[in-house]
C-alpha cells in the first residue's frame, strides 16, 4: 500500500468515514491482487511527450501501479451563486479494477442543518443522491447524464490523484501543444473526454470538459466544467494537489461552487476497512 498522508485517527469510526466503508462494502467491489508491478519508462514509451512530462511530474515511474485510492477532502460548497458557502467534508473510494467511484460528502446547510450527499459511479451507472438530516431526500439524479458526468468525474480524479489508473487500453491521449493534452476514457460503452493544462513543470493546473451537466433551476444543462489547481505540494516524494476548485462556465458567467484541499490520500487500498 502506498500512502501520501497518514490515515486520520478515528478513520472508519466517525459517521462520514463509516458511511464510506459501508457504501464500498455494499458495492461489492473487487479486491486487489497484491501484485503491484512498478511503472517503468517502457510503460510510458509511445505516449505523447507532453503526456510523459505530466506523468513524470506526477511521479508514476518507479512506483507501484495504482488500482485504487481513498481520499478525504475538506473545503466549502454552495448550491447556487446567491447562496452562502457551506462547510464541506468528503471521503471517497475509487477503483480501477472495476471502474468505480463512491464519494460521500457532509454539508452544513445554513451552517446548522446537516445535509449528506453521495455521488457514485458503479457498474457503468452514475447517481447523485442528497438528503437533509440524513433522512429527507432533496435530490436523486440518475440516467444518461449522470452516467456520463460521474465517469467524467472519475477521469478528473485519476488525472489529479492517481494517474497510473489510466495506463491501459481504456484511455487514449492526444497532444494539443507543449502545455496541454486531450485525454479520453471509455467504460461501459461510453467515452468521456477532457483537456488537461500543464504548467512549466508538467503539473496539471486545469482540467476542462463538456461531458458534465450542471443542475440549474431550469434543469440539467450540459456546460463546460473546470477544476483549476492553485498549487501543488510534495508529500513522501509524491505530488499532491493543494487548493482545488470546481467551476461551471455558464452563459451568465463562471460559477465556482466547490473549493478546498485533499487532506488524506492513500493508494492501493482494499475495499474493506483497515
Amino acid at each position: 500500500m502506498t500512502t501520501t498522508h497518514d490515515t486520520p485517527a478515528g478513520w472508519g469510526r466517525d459517521r462520514l468515514s463509516r458511511r464510506l466503508v459501508e457504501a464500498v462494502q455494499a458495492a461489492g467491489l473487487p479486491a486487489g491482487t497484491g501484485n503491484e508491478a512498478l511503472v517503468t519508462d517502457a510503460d510510458l514509451a509511445g505516449l505523447p511527450e507532453v503526456v510523459q512530462r505530466y506523468l513524470r511530474f506526477m511521479g508514476v515511474v518507479g512506483r507501484p501501479r495504482e488500482w485504487s485510492f481513498r481520499a478525504r477532502f475538506v473545503g466549502k460548497f454552495r448550491l447556487r451563486p446567491r447562496l452562502g458557502w457551506m462547510p464541506a467534508e468528503a471521503w471517497q473510494y475509487n477503483s480501477g479494477i472495476e471502474v468505480a467511484r463512491i464519494f460521500v460528502m457532509r454539508l452544513r446547510f445554513a451552517r446548522v442543518v446537516p445535509m449528506v450527499g453521495a455521488d457514485t459511479y458503479l457498474h457503468g451507472h452514475g447517481r447523485m443522491l442528497g438528503k437533509l438530516l440524513d433522512r429527507i431526500v432533496v435530490a436523486d439524479g440518475q440516467g444518461d447524464e449522470f452516467d456520463i458526468g460521474e465517469l467524467t468525474t472519475y477521469l478528473n480524479d485519476a488525472i489529479l490523484l492517481a494517474p497510473s489508473l489510466l495506463l491501459g487500453p481504456a484511455t487514449s491521449w492526444q497532444p494539443v501543444d507543449g502545455h496541454s493534452f486531450d485525454v479520453a476514457l471509455t467504460d461501459a460503452g461510453r467515452t468521456v473526454r477532457a483537456r488537461v493544462f500543464l504548467d512549466e513543470r508538467g503539473a496539471p493546473c486545469d482540467f476542462s470538459t463538456t461531458d458534465r451537466y450542471a443542475d440549474l433551476p431550469g434543469g440539467l444543462v450540459r456546460a463546460e466544467w473546470r477544476t483549476p489547481v492553485q498549487d501543488w505540494t510534495v508529500i513522501d516524494g509524491r505530488p499532491v494537489p493543494g487548493r482545488v476548485s470546481a467551476v461551471w462556465q455558464l452563459p451568465q458567467g463562471p460559477l465556482r461552487y466547490l473549493t478546498g484541499r485533499v487532506t488524506h490520500l492513500t493508494h492501493n487500498v482494499q475495499p474493506t476497512p483497515d
